[in-house]
């Protein structure tokens, strides 16, 4: 069975790569699997068919056979350990690979989210403006201790791997600031995931949903 996926039907990140079902995409073009997508609208999300399949009535969600998964991070370390090329098959590097995963939706994503908050959901409040250079500050504590541990390096563990896929799609989430300007080898970082053949595959497939050409066979 080809794994399904849904998606917003209407791409509320205006086809810029950023909605949670970016990196489930990515993380199948990586492994060379087709996937099919179901466009879901906002109000089917809140379904009881959608939330049959994702509690919390968001997406992605990821079928196959009677397996059912949700959380985006969750569905790249299925994919990842299912299919070869996420993954590295020494222990420790796996492992490490594993670790880099967790950091950036645990430890990285979590202030840029702060950020996101404050711009989108409580710029009305009259404390947002003393409010988001505190949580700007956060947000360049982590880069800063990320790029000095990413330092020269290509990937954070030698090889590309889910853990990079990961980071590198949390990192995009500052597109439109200017805050990765200061951390030239984080952007660069981002520039090098970007430029691979199967993100680029990825973006546009995403892209399509907000133009209204989507393919749902990929």
């Amino acid at each position: 069975m080809i794994p399904i996926i849904t998606a917003f039907e209407q791409s509320p990140d205006r086809g810029r790569g950023l909605a949670r079902d970016m990196p489930v995409r990515w993380a199948l073009e990586e492994v060379g699997q087709p996937y099919d997508v179901r466009l879901v609208s906002f109000g089917d999300m809140k379904e009881r068919a959608h939330r049959s399949l994702q509690p919390f009535g968001q997406i992605p969600t990821y079928e196959e056979h009677d397996l059912v998964l949700f959380e985006s991070g969750a569905i790249v370390f299925h994919i990842a350990e299912r299919y070869k090329g996420l993954l590295p098959n020494h222990t420790g590097a796996r492992a490490r690979a594993i670790t880099w995963m967790f950091a950036a939706l645990s430890t990285v994503e979590p202030v840029i989210v702060q950020r996101e908050v404050s711009l989108y959901l409580e710029s009305d409040k009259p404390w947002c403006e003393e409010r988001l250079p505190i949580v700007e500050e956060r947000i360049r504590s982590r880069l800063a201790e990320l790029g000095a541990r990413l330092g020269n390096q290509e990937w954070l563990d030698d090889a590309f791997s889910a853990g990079d896929l990961l980071m590198v799609q949390v990192l995009r989430r500052l597109s439109g600031s200017n805050i990765l300007d200061d951390y030239p080898n984080l952007g660069d970082y981002v520039a090098r995931g970007e430029a691979r053949p199967a993100f680029k595959r990825a973006f546009e497939a995403q892209l399509t949903v907000f133009t209204g050409k989507a393919d749902t066979k990929r």
